[in-house]
């Protein structure tokens, strides 16, 4: 691992490769770790990098107000990129289309994986599916004092429990059993699920700034080439973004992958490999 001075902090990053720029951002519930077989095999043909977030990997931490999609921009600053393909999962596909958004002139072309969209509500179905698991993981009580950063002393039992219910919901799916998932994808979303929340509970308390002009109703001026992907044992608020990025973008391709949760990079990198590779080779240079 590199670090690199973007504005204020020092972030983590790996950078290998030569060509065309590839930029690899992170879903909130891991880290850069994710990428590792899409890192390794673009960057054959491609200047890849993958970087953890503020506040996660080896990020220093993220301190008062943090703007994801300003960081993304930022870091390609700092590491001399002028343009590049950006490949985001979750909150990260959320980070990347406003990067886009914000700096057309830097994007070279976007894939969305499983992604977010600032702007976009979740249901209050989708809002209690996913407190419910985290509550019956930890009490309410002791949550909020995570939040707060009032908690005495952090309880690692509580996070695993919490990394635990994210991984159950998200990673296998609502509708799935854990035993249909490769052992050892589960073990390692676990752990990087595990590191975001002790990261976060025992680090200073800070704010995310969302764009103030957000990409839901923007995305007829996405110009650049589209692919989103997505997991059939996602979430159905996922699998309903991934309609609205292809209804609002236009041209933007889909890929739905069988059996897939919400890090197809992890559970299908062989597949999701592929798929971003053939991406790549059919931009205009």
């Amino acid at each position: 691992m590199a670090t690199v001075l973007v504005g204020d902090a020092e972030f983590g990053y790996d950078e290998a490769g030569s060509g065309p720029a590839v930029l690899l951002v992170h879903a909130g519930l891991a880290d850069r770790r994710m990428w590792d077989h899409q890192f390794r095999a673009l960057s054959a043909d491609h200047r890849v990098i993958r970087y953890d977030w503020r506040g996660y990997g080896g990020s220093a931490d993220a301190r008062g107000e943090v703007a994801r999609h300003e960081d993304l921009l930022a870091l390609m600053d700092a590491l001399a990129v002028d343009r590049a393909a950006l490949v985001g999962c979750s909150y990260g596909g959320a980070h990347a289309l406003d990067a886009a958004l914000a700096a057309p002139d830097r994007v070279r072309a976007l894939a969305l994986v499983c992604s977010g969209l600032s702007g976009y509500a979740w249901s209050p179905e989708t809002v209690e599916l996913m407190r419910r698991g985290v509550r019956a993981a930890v009490p309410a009580e002791r949550l909020r004092a995570y939040a707060d950063r009032t908690a005495e002393r952090v309880d690692p039992a509580d996070v695993a429990a919490v990394a635990e219910a994210n991984v159950r919901l998200m990673v296998v799916g609502p509708d799935r059993d854990p035993a249909e998932l490769d052992p050892g994808v589960l073990e390692r979303a676990r752990a990087m699920c595990r590191g975001v929340f002790a990261r976060e509970w025992n680090g200073p308390a800070f704010t995310e700034r969302e764009p103030q002009r957000p990409a839901l109703g923007r995305l007829a001026e996405i110009g650049a080439p589209t692919l989103v992907v997505n997991g059939l044992a996602d979430l159905s608020a996922i699998q309903e973004i991934a309609g609205i990025l292809v209804g609002g973008i236009a041209g933007a391709r889909r890929i739905d992958l069988p059996a897939t949760g919400h890090l197809p990079p992890l559970e299908r990198p062989e597949q999701a490999t592929a798929a971003l590779a053939d991406f790549l080779r059919g931009l205009p240079r």
